[in-house]
């Protein structure tokens, strides 16, 4: 390698350093966290007081110096592209940590995280009217009884026994902890040591396989993948700007592993509609009861609306945007995976596990990887090492995109408009081995 070259890899090794360096220490889900009290005070008077969170802001300065000497540093050309567009996000969420408890709070986020209504990259579509659609489909599946209540008869402690059992197995060594505790923005979370599951979440029984493709096989393993980059560990620091992408890994897992029920897709849904009612001004009173018509109890509805509220004013007009993310970050990631395999790429869908990164990364970590800098995954989830079925659903997928569906549809209508409704069986009905008269 010559001496120009050597150079310029020093200089991406020490940029990778700095924003490393710099995002560490600002933990953006754990600094909007909500106390336990603050639930038990909002149940206790019926939900008609809005609870007062307090937050501590962080100091932006040490970031913002930081990023001021990565800038100093950047060139031009497709890499140096992709460390000032790092700088910019990390930026963005020191602004954010700075802001909380404010309506700035909400600009940040937004910058960061989007908005229901704002299009997405590779597509012309919005959150909100994914999610709108969603809605749709699931009302008329329901409607003929294809769809039924989620039946949660399975306990935090029994989830969190076959999740250890599997991570185990394929992490070996590097396996994260199984964590059972009394309080979580969500039902699961993840980190690289670590998989904490709330204690009193009721789950179904297809939950645990589906927290295990999606905290352990995306979130841990993206995370592990990018502490061990040498010379790139801001892969191993995930922040708001790689979050659309990474969530839209998590829920693609899901999707292709089997295990994206249509209720958790709904849930998807209710979270999207749920940031724009807030955007629109909705306090938090008026979106706890609104989740409580949707959720299987009190406590569920409380923290499904706590999910949009943290960091932000409760009293509406301002809202924490990161759940825009789920269903927008998976049509992009189905998007990209399938335009890649179309334009003959399939090459670089290995790139999406080499650590903490957003789609519009590739081409930079690809050129990174190219100069002996960004190396492969240690770990893959078990779909990508044997890639089978979903190059098959590729395949098929790529030949559907040019069936005339709203014609062949028309065609089957026809055919089936002397045909009654049929009852259809629920799932316990079949493996009971009853049956019904047609």
């Amino acid at each position: 390698m010559g001496s120009a070259a050597a150079k310029t890899d020093d200089r991406y090794r020490r940029m990778a350093k700095i924003l490393h360096d710099v995002s560490k220490p600002m933990r953006v889900l754990a600094s909007l966290n909500w106390p336990g009290e603050l639930r038990t005070q909002f149940l206790a008077s019926e939900g008609s007081k809005l609870p007062e969170p307090s937050y501590t802001p962080i100091d932006p300065k040490p970031v913002i110096d930081g990023l001021t000497e990565v800038r100093r540093s950047l060139e031009t050309g497709t890499i140096d592209r992709y460390f000032e567009k790092e700088a910019n996000c990390i930026e963005a969420t020191a602004m954010l940590l700075a802001s909380v408890g404010t309506p700035a709070f909400h600009t940040y986020s937004s910058q960061l995280y989007g908005v229901p209504t704002r299009a997405m990259l590779l597509d012309a579509a919005t959150p909100l009217g994914l999610a709108e659609q969603v809605h749709r489909s699931i009302a008329e599946l329901t409607a003929v009884k294809l769809v039924g209540g989620a039946k949660r008869d399975q306990t935090a402690a029994q989830v969190a026994a076959e999740i250890e059992v599997e991570v185990k197995k394929h992490f070996g060594d590097a396996a994260p902890k199984i964590q059972i505790v009394a309080e979580l923005s969500a039902n699961a979370l993840a980190t690289a040591s670590a998989i904490k599951v709330r204690r009193d979440a009721m789950f179904t029984r297809r939950d645990a396989q589906q927290l295990l493709h999606h905290e352990a096989y995306v979130h841990v393993l993206t995370a592990l993948n990018g502490k061990a980059q040498p010379d790139l560990p801001n892969l191993a620091i995930g922040h708001p700007g790689t979050t659309r992408t990474q969530e839209g890994i998590a829920v693609f897992a899901e999707f292709v592993s089997g295990t994206l029920e249509l209720d958790r897709l709904r849930r998807l849904a209710d979270r999207v509609v749920a940031v724009q009612m807030v955007c629109d001004g909705a306090n938090f009173i008026e979106l706890y009861r609104w989740f409580l018509e949707r959720s299987p109890s009190r406590e569920q509805a409380y923290e499904s609306a706590r999910r949009i509220f943290r960091g932000a004013p409760t009293t509406g007009g301002s809202a924490f945007t990161k759940d825009c993310g789920y269903i927008a970050g998976l049509l992009g990631v189905m998007t990209f995976v399938r335009a890649a395999f179309a334009a003959d790429r399939a090459d670089t869908l290995g790139m999406l596990f080499c650590g903490k990164l957003d789609l519009a990364s590739i081409p930079a970590l690809a050129l990174l990887r190219s100069r002996g800098l960004c190396r492969p995954g240690r770990f893959l989830p078990p779909w990508a090492l044997d890639p089978g079925w979903v190059l098959s659903y590729l395949t098929l997928n790529t030949f559907m995109n040019h069936v005339d569906l709203a014609g062949v549809a028309e065609s089957v209508r026809g055919i089936l408009a002397e045909c009654p409704t049929l009852e259809v069986r629920s799932a316990d009905e079949v493996l009971a081995g009853a049956s019904r008269p047609n």
